[in-house]
Protein backbone atom coordinates (compact mmCIF):
# COMPACT_ATOMS: atom_id res chain seq x y z
CA UNK A 1 0.00 0.00 0.00
CA UNK A 2 1.41 3.38 -1.03
CA UNK A 3 2.28 5.72 1.85
CA UNK A 4 1.10 9.16 0.76
CA UNK A 5 1.86 11.12 3.91
CA UNK A 6 -1.83 12.11 4.07
CA UNK A 7 -5.22 10.43 3.99
CA UNK A 8 -6.66 9.93 0.52
CA UNK A 9 -10.23 10.38 -0.66
CA UNK A 10 -11.52 7.71 -3.05
CA UNK A 11 -13.97 8.88 -5.71
CA UNK A 12 -15.13 5.35 -6.52
CA UNK A 13 -15.92 2.82 -3.80
CA UNK A 14 -18.71 0.25 -3.86
CA UNK A 15 -20.88 -1.74 -1.52
CA UNK A 16 -22.45 -5.06 -2.45
CA UNK A 17 -26.18 -4.61 -2.08
CA UNK A 18 -28.05 -6.55 0.60
CA UNK A 19 -30.48 -9.02 -0.93
CA UNK A 20 -33.39 -6.88 0.25
CA UNK A 21 -31.97 -3.60 -1.08
CA UNK A 22 -34.84 -3.23 -3.56
CA UNK A 23 -37.49 -5.11 -1.58
CA UNK A 24 -37.22 -3.97 2.05
CA UNK A 25 -39.14 -0.74 1.42
CA UNK A 26 -41.00 -1.56 -1.79
CA UNK A 27 -44.65 -0.59 -2.10
CA UNK A 28 -46.40 -4.00 -1.83
CA UNK A 29 -48.54 -3.10 -4.82
CA UNK A 30 -45.38 -2.91 -6.94
CA UNK A 31 -43.57 -5.97 -5.59
CA UNK A 32 -44.26 -8.28 -8.54
CA UNK A 33 -43.44 -5.56 -11.09
CA UNK A 34 -40.02 -4.73 -9.64
CA UNK A 35 -37.43 -7.02 -7.98
CA UNK A 36 -38.07 -10.53 -6.69
CA UNK A 37 -35.95 -13.52 -5.82
CA UNK A 38 -36.71 -16.96 -7.15
CA UNK A 39 -35.30 -20.48 -7.10
CA UNK A 40 -34.71 -21.47 -10.70
CA UNK A 41 -32.91 -24.68 -11.52
CA UNK A 42 -31.68 -24.92 -7.95
CA UNK A 43 -30.06 -21.48 -8.03
CA UNK A 44 -31.19 -18.23 -6.46
CA UNK A 45 -32.01 -15.82 -9.27
CA UNK A 46 -32.98 -12.17 -9.40
CA UNK A 47 -36.16 -11.42 -11.31
CA UNK A 48 -36.67 -7.86 -12.50
CA UNK A 49 -40.04 -7.07 -14.01
CA UNK A 50 -40.79 -10.79 -14.00
CA UNK A 51 -37.69 -11.73 -16.04
CA UNK A 52 -34.38 -13.27 -14.99
CA UNK A 53 -31.84 -10.45 -14.79
CA UNK A 54 -28.27 -11.17 -15.91
CA UNK A 55 -26.60 -7.81 -15.32
CA UNK A 56 -24.61 -9.35 -12.43
CA UNK A 57 -23.74 -13.07 -12.71
CA UNK A 58 -24.43 -13.69 -9.00
CA UNK A 59 -26.42 -10.81 -7.50
CA UNK A 60 -26.38 -12.42 -4.03
CA UNK A 61 -22.64 -11.58 -4.04
CA UNK A 62 -21.90 -14.66 -1.97
CA UNK A 63 -19.36 -15.83 -2.97
CA UNK A 64 -17.72 -12.80 -4.57
CA UNK A 65 -14.45 -11.98 -6.33
CA UNK A 66 -11.36 -10.78 -4.53
CA UNK A 67 -10.66 -7.04 -4.83
CA UNK A 68 -8.46 -6.35 -7.83
CA UNK A 69 -8.63 -9.92 -9.15
CA UNK A 70 -8.80 -8.61 -12.71
CA UNK A 71 -6.13 -5.91 -12.39
CA UNK A 72 -3.69 -7.63 -14.75
CA UNK A 73 -6.53 -8.45 -17.14
CA UNK A 74 -7.47 -4.79 -17.45
CA UNK A 75 -3.84 -3.75 -17.79
CA UNK A 76 -3.71 -6.20 -20.74
CA UNK A 77 -0.94 -8.12 -18.98
CA UNK A 78 -2.86 -11.39 -18.79
CA UNK A 79 -5.78 -12.61 -20.86
CA UNK A 80 -6.12 -16.17 -19.53
CA UNK A 81 -6.77 -17.17 -23.08
CA UNK A 82 -9.89 -15.04 -23.07
CA UNK A 83 -11.36 -17.05 -20.17
CA UNK A 84 -12.79 -14.36 -17.90
CA UNK A 85 -13.99 -16.93 -15.35
CA UNK A 86 -10.44 -18.23 -14.94
CA UNK A 87 -9.15 -14.66 -14.62
CA UNK A 88 -11.40 -14.10 -11.58
CA UNK A 89 -9.60 -16.86 -9.69
CA UNK A 90 -10.89 -18.23 -6.42
CA UNK A 91 -13.94 -16.48 -4.98
CA UNK A 92 -14.41 -15.42 -1.35
CA UNK A 93 -17.37 -15.57 0.99
CA UNK A 94 -19.00 -12.13 1.28
CA UNK A 95 -17.02 -9.92 3.69
CA UNK A 96 -18.77 -7.90 6.38
CA UNK A 97 -16.95 -4.76 5.18
CA UNK A 98 -18.88 -4.92 1.94
CA UNK A 99 -22.24 -4.63 3.69
CA UNK A 100 -21.62 -2.91 7.04
CA UNK A 101 -20.74 0.76 7.17
CA UNK A 102 -19.00 0.58 10.54
CA UNK A 103 -16.87 -2.37 9.46
CA UNK A 104 -16.11 -0.49 6.25
CA UNK A 105 -15.02 2.60 8.17
CA UNK A 106 -12.50 0.52 10.09
CA UNK A 107 -11.20 -0.94 6.82
CA UNK A 108 -10.97 2.52 5.22
CA UNK A 109 -8.85 3.72 8.12
CA UNK A 110 -6.42 0.84 7.57
CA UNK A 111 -6.38 1.66 3.84
CA UNK A 112 -5.37 5.26 4.47
CA UNK A 113 -8.70 6.71 3.34
CA UNK A 114 -10.36 9.71 4.95
CA UNK A 115 -13.49 9.29 2.89
CA UNK A 116 -15.00 7.87 -0.26
CA UNK A 117 -17.95 8.11 -2.60
CA UNK A 118 -20.00 4.92 -2.55
CA UNK A 119 -21.93 3.60 -5.54
CA UNK A 120 -24.21 0.67 -6.31
CA UNK A 121 -22.93 -2.54 -7.83
CA UNK A 122 -26.24 -4.03 -8.92
CA UNK A 123 -28.21 -0.79 -8.93
CA UNK A 124 -26.41 0.83 -11.86
CA UNK A 125 -27.88 -1.80 -14.18
CA UNK A 126 -31.49 -1.73 -13.07
CA UNK A 127 -32.94 1.36 -14.78
CA UNK A 128 -32.57 -0.24 -18.19
CA UNK A 129 -34.23 -3.41 -16.92
CA UNK A 130 -37.37 -1.49 -15.90
CA UNK A 131 -37.54 1.10 -18.67
CA UNK A 132 -40.66 -0.60 -20.08
CA UNK A 133 -42.56 0.12 -16.82
CA UNK A 134 -41.74 3.61 -15.55
CA UNK A 135 -44.05 3.47 -12.47
CA UNK A 136 -42.25 0.28 -11.39
CA UNK A 137 -38.89 1.93 -12.11
CA UNK A 138 -39.74 4.84 -9.83
CA UNK A 139 -41.05 2.56 -7.07
CA UNK A 140 -37.94 0.37 -7.23
CA UNK A 141 -35.51 3.25 -6.82
CA UNK A 142 -37.58 4.96 -4.15
CA UNK A 143 -37.33 1.72 -2.18
CA UNK A 144 -33.63 1.36 -2.99
CA UNK A 145 -32.81 4.88 -1.79
CA UNK A 146 -34.58 4.26 1.55
CA UNK A 147 -32.53 1.10 2.00
CA UNK A 148 -29.36 3.00 1.11
CA UNK A 149 -30.05 5.73 3.63
CA UNK A 150 -30.83 3.12 6.29
CA UNK A 151 -27.81 0.87 5.76
CA UNK A 152 -25.11 3.31 4.59
CA UNK A 153 -26.27 6.92 4.92
CA UNK A 154 -25.59 9.80 2.57
CA UNK A 155 -22.82 11.37 4.68
CA UNK A 156 -22.05 8.83 7.39
CA UNK A 157 -19.55 10.27 9.85
CA UNK A 158 -18.32 12.59 7.09
CA UNK A 159 -16.50 9.62 5.57
CA UNK A 160 -18.96 7.44 3.67
CA UNK A 161 -20.84 9.43 1.06
CA UNK A 162 -23.33 7.07 -0.56
CA UNK A 163 -25.09 8.37 -3.66
CA UNK A 164 -28.84 7.78 -4.02
CA UNK A 165 -29.95 6.86 -7.52
CA UNK A 166 -32.06 9.39 -9.41
CA UNK A 167 -33.83 8.78 -12.70
CA UNK A 168 -35.32 11.59 -14.78
CA UNK A 169 -37.97 9.29 -16.26
CA UNK A 170 -40.53 11.37 -14.34
CA UNK A 171 -39.23 14.94 -13.78
CA UNK A 172 -41.61 15.62 -10.88
CA UNK A 173 -40.59 12.39 -9.14
CA UNK A 174 -36.93 13.33 -9.59
CA UNK A 175 -37.46 16.65 -7.79
CA UNK A 176 -39.45 14.98 -5.00
CA UNK A 177 -36.78 12.33 -4.49
CA UNK A 178 -34.06 14.96 -4.54
CA UNK A 179 -35.86 17.02 -1.89
CA UNK A 180 -36.21 13.96 0.34
CA UNK A 181 -32.53 13.12 -0.03
CA UNK A 182 -31.49 16.71 0.67
CA UNK A 183 -33.36 16.48 3.96
CA UNK A 184 -31.08 13.52 4.79
CA UNK A 185 -27.79 15.48 4.38
CA UNK A 186 -27.27 14.61 0.73
CA UNK A 187 -23.89 15.37 -0.88
CA UNK A 188 -24.04 13.64 -4.26
CA UNK A 189 -26.40 11.71 -6.50
CA UNK A 190 -25.77 9.07 -9.14
CA UNK A 191 -27.51 8.87 -12.49
CA UNK A 192 -27.04 6.87 -15.65
CA UNK A 193 -25.70 8.56 -18.73
CA UNK A 194 -27.54 8.53 -22.05
CA UNK A 195 -30.96 9.79 -23.11
CA UNK A 196 -33.84 9.72 -20.63
CA UNK A 197 -36.68 7.24 -21.04
CA UNK A 198 -40.15 8.80 -20.74
CA UNK A 199 -43.54 7.54 -19.61
CA UNK A 200 -44.54 7.33 -23.27
CA UNK A 201 -41.61 5.03 -24.08
CA UNK A 202 -39.75 7.66 -26.12
CA UNK A 203 -36.49 9.37 -25.19
CA UNK A 204 -35.44 12.92 -24.31
CA UNK A 205 -32.05 14.50 -23.85
CA UNK A 206 -31.15 15.26 -20.21
CA UNK A 207 -30.50 18.79 -21.51
CA UNK A 208 -34.13 19.27 -22.48
CA UNK A 209 -35.68 22.29 -20.68
CA UNK A 210 -38.36 19.97 -19.26
CA UNK A 211 -35.72 18.92 -16.74
CA UNK A 212 -34.78 22.47 -15.75
CA UNK A 213 -36.66 22.37 -12.41
CA UNK A 214 -34.53 19.39 -11.40
CA UNK A 215 -31.24 20.91 -12.54
CA UNK A 216 -32.18 24.21 -10.91
CA UNK A 217 -32.65 22.49 -7.54
CA UNK A 218 -29.38 20.56 -7.90
CA UNK A 219 -27.58 23.80 -8.70
CA UNK A 220 -29.21 25.64 -5.82
CA UNK A 221 -28.34 22.87 -3.35
CA UNK A 222 -24.72 22.80 -4.52
CA UNK A 223 -24.49 19.00 -4.55
CA UNK A 224 -22.48 16.89 -6.97
CA UNK A 225 -24.08 14.91 -9.81
CA UNK A 226 -22.21 11.77 -10.81
CA UNK A 227 -22.57 9.67 -13.92
CA UNK A 228 -21.29 6.22 -13.03
CA UNK A 229 -20.63 3.43 -15.50
CA UNK A 230 -23.37 0.82 -15.78
CA UNK A 231 -26.08 -0.16 -18.23
CA UNK A 232 -26.83 3.07 -20.08
CA UNK A 233 -29.08 1.32 -22.58
CA UNK A 234 -26.60 1.61 -25.42
CA UNK A 235 -26.91 -2.12 -25.98
CA UNK A 236 -29.77 -1.29 -28.33
CA UNK A 237 -27.25 0.23 -30.71
CA UNK A 238 -25.16 -2.94 -30.59
CA UNK A 239 -28.33 -4.82 -31.47
CA UNK A 240 -28.47 -2.82 -34.70
CA UNK A 241 -25.13 -4.44 -35.55
CA UNK A 242 -26.42 -7.93 -34.87
CA UNK A 243 -25.33 -8.29 -31.25
CA UNK A 244 -27.51 -8.95 -28.20
CA UNK A 245 -28.97 -5.77 -26.74
CA UNK A 246 -28.71 -7.19 -23.20
CA UNK A 247 -25.89 -6.03 -20.95
CA UNK A 248 -24.11 -8.66 -18.83
CA UNK A 249 -21.16 -7.65 -16.67
CA UNK A 250 -17.81 -8.98 -17.97
CA UNK A 251 -19.44 -10.51 -21.04
CA UNK A 252 -18.87 -8.26 -24.02
CA UNK A 253 -18.68 -9.65 -27.58
CA UNK A 254 -15.64 -8.39 -29.47
CA UNK A 255 -17.72 -6.19 -31.79
CA UNK A 256 -19.40 -4.53 -28.80
CA UNK A 257 -15.94 -3.77 -27.39
CA UNK A 258 -14.94 -2.04 -30.62
CA UNK A 259 -18.05 -0.01 -31.45
CA UNK A 260 -17.73 3.72 -30.85
CA UNK A 261 -20.86 5.05 -29.08
CA UNK A 262 -20.01 6.38 -25.61
CA UNK A 263 -23.01 7.41 -23.51
CA UNK A 264 -21.04 9.64 -21.12
CA UNK A 265 -19.56 11.52 -24.10
CA UNK A 266 -23.03 12.08 -25.53
CA UNK A 267 -24.46 13.12 -22.15
CA UNK A 268 -21.80 15.75 -21.51
CA UNK A 269 -22.15 16.96 -25.09
CA UNK A 270 -25.91 17.35 -24.69
CA UNK A 271 -25.66 19.22 -21.40
CA UNK A 272 -23.13 21.66 -22.89
CA UNK A 273 -24.78 22.11 -26.30
CA UNK A 274 -28.26 22.56 -24.85
CA UNK A 275 -27.16 25.22 -22.38
CA UNK A 276 -27.73 23.44 -19.07
CA UNK A 277 -24.56 24.86 -17.51
CA UNK A 278 -25.38 28.35 -18.79
CA UNK A 279 -28.79 28.19 -17.11
CA UNK A 280 -27.61 26.48 -13.91
CA UNK A 281 -24.20 27.83 -13.11
CA UNK A 282 -23.55 25.96 -9.86
CA UNK A 283 -23.69 22.46 -11.36
CA UNK A 284 -20.78 20.12 -10.70
CA UNK A 285 -20.71 16.86 -12.65
CA UNK A 286 -18.34 13.93 -12.23
CA UNK A 287 -17.83 11.03 -14.61
CA UNK A 288 -16.99 7.96 -12.52
CA UNK A 289 -15.82 4.58 -13.83
CA UNK A 290 -16.39 5.60 -17.42
CA UNK A 291 -12.71 5.70 -18.25
CA UNK A 292 -11.28 8.71 -20.04
CA UNK A 293 -11.19 7.67 -23.70
CA UNK A 294 -14.30 9.75 -24.32
CA UNK A 295 -12.62 12.96 -23.17
CA UNK A 296 -10.41 13.26 -26.24
CA UNK A 297 -13.22 12.75 -28.73
CA UNK A 298 -15.48 15.18 -26.89
CA UNK A 299 -12.92 17.94 -26.50
CA UNK A 300 -11.96 17.63 -30.17
CA UNK A 301 -15.63 18.03 -31.13
CA UNK A 302 -16.10 20.97 -28.75
CA UNK A 303 -13.12 22.84 -30.16
CA UNK A 304 -14.32 22.30 -33.71
CA UNK A 305 -17.87 23.40 -32.91
CA UNK A 306 -16.59 26.55 -31.19
CA UNK A 307 -14.79 27.55 -34.40
CA UNK A 308 -17.65 26.66 -36.73
CA UNK A 309 -20.75 27.75 -34.76
CA UNK A 310 -19.63 29.97 -31.87
CA UNK A 311 -23.04 31.67 -31.80
CA UNK A 312 -24.54 28.41 -30.50
CA UNK A 313 -22.66 28.70 -27.19
CA UNK A 314 -22.77 31.18 -24.32
CA UNK A 315 -18.99 30.83 -24.01
CA UNK A 316 -16.14 28.68 -25.26
CA UNK A 317 -17.49 25.14 -24.60
CA UNK A 318 -14.04 23.95 -23.51
CA UNK A 319 -14.16 26.49 -20.69
CA UNK A 320 -17.60 25.19 -19.73
CA UNK A 321 -16.37 21.60 -19.75
CA UNK A 322 -13.27 22.32 -17.70
CA UNK A 323 -15.20 24.36 -15.15
CA UNK A 324 -18.13 22.02 -14.52
CA UNK A 325 -16.87 18.46 -15.17
CA UNK A 326 -14.57 16.25 -13.08
CA UNK A 327 -13.20 12.95 -14.42
CA UNK A 328 -12.24 9.80 -12.53
CA UNK A 329 -10.39 7.74 -15.16
CA UNK A 330 -9.54 4.07 -15.19
CA UNK A 331 -6.20 3.43 -13.50
CA UNK A 332 -4.94 1.79 -16.71
CA UNK A 333 -5.66 4.89 -18.85
CA UNK A 334 -2.94 7.17 -20.24
CA UNK A 335 -3.17 9.74 -17.46
CA UNK A 336 -0.37 11.97 -18.74
CA UNK A 337 -2.31 12.35 -21.99
CA UNK A 338 -5.51 13.03 -20.06
CA UNK A 339 -3.87 15.87 -18.12
CA UNK A 340 -3.38 17.71 -21.40
CA UNK A 341 -7.17 17.79 -21.82
CA UNK A 342 -8.38 17.91 -18.21
CA UNK A 343 -6.38 19.92 -15.67
CA UNK A 344 -5.21 18.15 -12.52
CA UNK A 345 -7.79 20.24 -10.64
CA UNK A 346 -10.52 18.21 -12.38
CA UNK A 347 -9.08 14.69 -12.10
CA UNK A 348 -9.88 12.24 -9.28
CA UNK A 349 -8.57 8.92 -8.07
CA UNK A 350 -11.17 6.16 -8.12
CA UNK A 351 -10.04 2.68 -7.06
CA UNK A 352 -13.35 0.86 -7.72
CA UNK A 353 -12.75 -1.05 -4.48
CA UNK A 354 -13.70 -3.84 -3.79
CA UNK A 355 -14.56 -4.79 -7.38
CA UNK A 356 -12.49 -7.30 -9.29
CA UNK A 357 -11.65 -4.76 -11.98
CA UNK A 358 -10.37 -2.22 -9.47
CA UNK A 359 -7.27 -1.90 -7.30
CA UNK A 360 -6.86 -4.04 -4.17
CA UNK A 361 -5.14 -1.13 -2.37
CA UNK A 362 -6.80 2.21 -3.20
CA UNK A 363 -3.83 4.45 -2.43
CA UNK A 364 -1.70 2.53 -4.94
CA UNK A 365 -3.50 4.65 -7.53
CA UNK A 366 -0.82 7.30 -6.95
CA UNK A 367 1.65 5.01 -8.74
CA UNK A 368 -0.26 5.63 -11.96
CA UNK A 369 0.69 9.33 -11.93
CA UNK A 370 4.47 9.42 -11.29
CA UNK A 371 4.91 12.35 -13.68
CA UNK A 372 2.47 14.56 -11.78
CA UNK A 373 3.92 17.02 -9.29
CA UNK A 374 3.36 16.34 -5.59
CA UNK A 375 0.75 19.11 -5.51
CA UNK A 376 -1.04 17.62 -8.52
CA UNK A 377 -0.99 14.21 -6.88
CA UNK A 378 -2.52 15.70 -3.74
CA UNK A 379 -5.30 17.23 -5.82
CA UNK A 380 -6.08 13.97 -7.60
CA UNK A 381 -5.71 11.68 -4.58
CA UNK A 382 -7.54 13.84 -2.04
CA UNK A 383 -8.45 17.47 -2.52
CA UNK A 384 -10.59 17.26 -5.66
CA UNK A 385 -13.02 14.53 -4.53
CA UNK A 386 -13.03 15.93 -1.00
CA UNK A 387 -14.22 19.27 -2.38
CA UNK A 388 -17.11 17.55 -4.16
CA UNK A 389 -18.27 15.98 -0.89
CA UNK A 390 -19.19 19.45 0.41
CA UNK A 391 -22.27 21.33 -0.77
CA UNK A 392 -21.18 24.36 -2.79
CA UNK A 393 -23.72 27.10 -2.14
CA UNK A 394 -21.99 29.78 -4.22
CA UNK A 395 -20.65 29.30 -7.70
CA UNK A 396 -17.05 30.35 -8.21
CA UNK A 397 -16.30 31.25 -11.83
Amino acid sequence: MADLGYQAFDADNHYYEAEDAFTRHIDPRMAKRTMQWGDIGGKKRLLVGGKINRFIPNPTFDPVSKPGALEDYFRSKASNGGNIVEAFGELDPIHIEYRSRDARLALMKSQGLQGAFFFPTLGVGMEESLKHDVPALLAAFRAFNRWLDEDWGFAYKESIFAAPYITLADPDWAVEELEWALSRDLRLIVMRSGPVITQAGSYRSPGDPIFDPFWARVSEAGITTTYHGGDAGYGRYAADWGESGETESFRHPVLTRLLSPQPVHDTMAALIAQGVFARHKNLRLAAIENGSGWVGTLTTALKKAWVQVPHEFAEDPMETFQRHVWVSPFFEDDLDALKKLVPAERMMMGSDYPHAEGLPNPTDWVREIPNFTKQEQLLVMRENPLSLSVQQSVFHA
